[in-house]
């Protein structure tokens, strides 16, 4: 087995946060870690996992990416303890979504291979965002999802939106973003968000058969099938928005109610929004 790590470490030199990807045959696994916060991803994560697909991406002997998480969880969203440091004011959120984000779920989208999402626990917010982009999703029932951001007081990034809205479409893209709910595994999969749900005590078994099926199909048409169904379901945020449209996105970083929502998420309190 080939690995291949990309870890953040503290001073002791013990791994706190990490994407890392490793082959065996002609599958790659590429794994979010972020023991003790539900695998939330931070900010050099979001560049890790930009990396690992780039690397997958140039290989040719590889035929399907399985992603998942560390035990827990898939990805809990953001690391939101680094907001006042990296999200604070319009550029760097600006920076943080465009110039970080988009380009790491970019990476995931446009993998010319097939993308396999196994879902074990949370995949909330930044981690619902990367199962979005991937080919199939196959979750455990004790899965939840959603994107609760506007308890934060943020809405959804342009680019973020277009996987969300491919998946499942205008209706429940609006549910899950105007609700801000956390739904169980069945309803994800009534709402189209997983291609399957199974016990935990069968999922193992059915990634290995799911990845056998895909692995034993020819190569080419595997890529070529991706290829084709990506193009006929193409949405381009950049093709729907002009550019000034797309600057207002970002109108909300100076609004008090965005500070109101993160101080409230680190204090644990109930944020009071007051529209403005």
């Amino acid at each position: 087995i080939a690995k291949h790590n990309y870890n953040m470490t503290n001073a002791s030199n013990t791994a706190v946060a990490s994407i890392s990807w490793s082959s065996e045959g002609n599958v790659a696994s590429v794994l979010i870690s972020n023991c003790g916060h539900l695998n939330a991803i931070n900010v050099a994560m979001w560049g890790q996992l930009k990396e690992c697909f780039r690397q997958i991406s140039a290989r040719d002997d590889l035929r399907l990416v399985v992603i998942r998480g560390a035990p827990g969880a898939f990805a809990a969203g953001a690391d939101i303890a680094e907001f006042k440091r990296v999200r604070l004011n319009r550029d760097q959120v600006r920076h943080y979504h465009e110039e970080m984000i988009a380009p790491a779920l970019a990476s995931v989208a446009n993998c010319p291979i097939p993308v396999l999402a196994a879902i074990d626990g949370p995949c909330v917010g930044g981690g619902l965002e990367i199962a979005s982009v991937c080919d199939l999703r196959i979750a455990t029932d004790r899965s939840r999802f959603g994107i609760p951001i506007l308890r934060l007081g943020f809405p959804l990034a342009p680019t973020e939106a277009v996987g969300l809205v491919s998946l499942v479409g205008k209706a429940v893209a609006l549910e899950i973003l105007l609700e801000g709910r956390i739904m169980d595994a069945e309803e994800a999969y009534d709402k189209g968000l997983v291609n399957r749900i199974m016990p935990l005590s069968m999922w193992e078994d059915e990634l290995a058969a799911t990845i056998n099926r895909i692995v034993t199909g020819a190569p080419h048409a595997a890529k070529r099938n991706k290829w084709l169904i990506n193009r006929l379901s193409a949405i381009h945020d950049h093709e729907i928005l002009s550019p000034q449209q797309r600057e207002a996105c970002w109108d909300f970083v100076e609004t008090q109610d965005y500070v109101r929502g993160i101080d409230a998420f680190l204090s644990k309190t109930a944020p009071k929004f007051e529209n403005n």
